[in-house]
């Protein structure tokens, strides 16, 4: 067996912290279609999403920083425990990692970055009750507002992930390189 373990948003872009756009639903559709193809020998680990799992949805935008002071280590510990009994148990021959770049917990070579001193917190409450439209926009104002930046570092879940599991593959989506990111991808798998 073959196991493609995979950041749970780029399968179903309704994960998305603000909500998809249509760059998370032309993700998901490729992803899909290229799953589809994959032999019997591949299995899919679509991991909880750390995200989710802490705060909710919809949430608003947070960077590396900001989901550490939250609490983010420990809830990415459990998820990474869950991942390695998966693995002790069904023990594949092959096994390929696939985060999201960009992301404060699934990037696997890039996470966004930002002063956790100055996140405005409280925004995230109010953050449930936008609409769709109203989270999108506040969304670019709180990634402005923040100067968050792209930084070369994995996100929370990847760094320990590629600290237990360093024989594993690793792979990036980038969802502004969608064709890119699928290319890479099907010459990894």
């Amino acid at each position: 067996m073959k196991l493609l373990i995979i950041a749970p948003c780029l399968l179903s872009p309704f994960y998305v912290y603000r909500g998809p756009k249509e760059k998370e639903y032309e993700t998901a559709k490729k992803l899909r279609e290229l799953i589809g193809k994959l032999g019997d020998e591949w299995q899919i680990l679509a991991y909880p999403c750390p995200e989710y799992e802490l705060i909710g949805w919809p949430r608003a935008p947070a960077s590396r920083e900001v989901y550490e002071r939250l609490g983010m280590r420990e809830r990415v510990k459990i998820i990474a425990d869950f991942i390695g009994r998966a693995l002790t148990e069904e023990k594949p021959e092959k096994v390929v990692f696939v985060g999201v770049k960009g992301s404060p917990t699934c990037g696997v070579f890039h996470t966004s970055s930002s002063d956790p001193d100055k996140y405005p917190y409280t925004d995230m409450q109010e953050f449930f009750y936008l609409s769709k439209e109203e989270r999108i926009k506040r969304s670019k104002e709180l990634v402005k507002e923040g100067n968050f930046e792209l930084k070369p570092l994995p996100g929370i879940l990847f760094e320990i992930l590629t600290a237990r599991f360093p024989e594993g593959v690793y792979a990036e989506f980038d969802k502004e390189d969608i064709k890119g990111s699928l290319k890479r991808l099907e010459e990894i798998l």
